[in-house]
């Protein structure tokens, strides 16, 4: 009898098995002063169970959009979203919150950190959200991972943006996501410490088996991705 491989530790879940993120026929237009701008136009993008997928392309092109629609923080014109199995964009706003909780995370260029909440708090915010009652040790554990467990108890503002960035990185990943999206993470960065947040990002990713879609303007960093896709026009391609 073929034995079973063994499952590694803190990798992906079983519904993160197959296609875990698809985008069908997404169009996006907006109300102008000269009428409907089409900033969209009918994209189609499938990400696998444990991919990494890069969205570059110039200012302007679209790229955050794309990621905001993919992630349901943003509704598509035209289009079909399913995240993990579920028509994402059909879902209202509360309904597209849950289906995210404890299963996606984000990382955006600007931290997005609580500026009233410590370097804990801030990372023990989604399992609180969850009802995870070990949200104060699985915060603290993560913040070790991450080499900030001596500023667990610092403000965002009494940390320089590379310690921001990796408590960011921390609050991402302490769900153990299934789908993590990424906008500039090392924007706000030199690149000194971008280079090791994406080091550290990409380190995560791997235990957890966690698929990524993120967009940047750095090549060096799309490089480290399975798949790269090039915006413009409002249309992807393969590069």
């Amino acid at each position: 009898m073929t034995s079973q491989p063994q499952a590694i530790e803190n990798s992906a879940r079983d519904d993160n098995a197959g296609v875990v993120l698809s985008g069908q026929s997404i169009a996006k237009r907006v109300s102008g002063p000269d009428g409907n701008l089409t900033i969209l136009h009918a994209l189609d993008i499938d990400v696998q169970s444990g991919e990494t997928v890069a969205i570059v392309g110039p200012s302007g092109s679209g790229k955050s959009t794309v990621l905001g629609i993919l992630a349901g923080l943003d509704t598509p014109t035209e289009g079909r979203v399913e995240l993990l199995g579920e028509p994402l964009s059909e879902l209202d706003e509360d309904s597209r919150a849950r289906l995210r909780a404890g299963k996606v995370g984000f990382v955006f260029q600007s931290f997005q950190l609580l500026p009233g909440l410590s370097a804990l708090e801030n990372v023990m915010l989604p399992l609180e959200i969850t009802g995870d009652k070990d949200a104060s040790v699985k915060a603290s554990a993560m913040l070790e991972k991450v080499g900030l467990s001596e500023r667990s108890g610092h403000l965002p503002l009494q940390l320089s943006g590379g310690e921001q960035q990796r408590v960011a990185l921390a609050r991402a990943f302490v769900t153990q996501p299934s789908v993590l999206f990424a906008d500039e993470p090392t924007g706000n960065l030199d690149s000194e410490t971008g280079d090791k947040v994406v080091e550290l990002m990409f380190s995560l990713r791997e235990q957890q088996g966690t698929s990524v879609v993120l967009v940047t303007h750095d090549d060096t960093l799309a490089s480290r991705c399975d798949r790269t896709l090039r915006m413009g026009n409002g249309r992807l391609e393969a590069v």
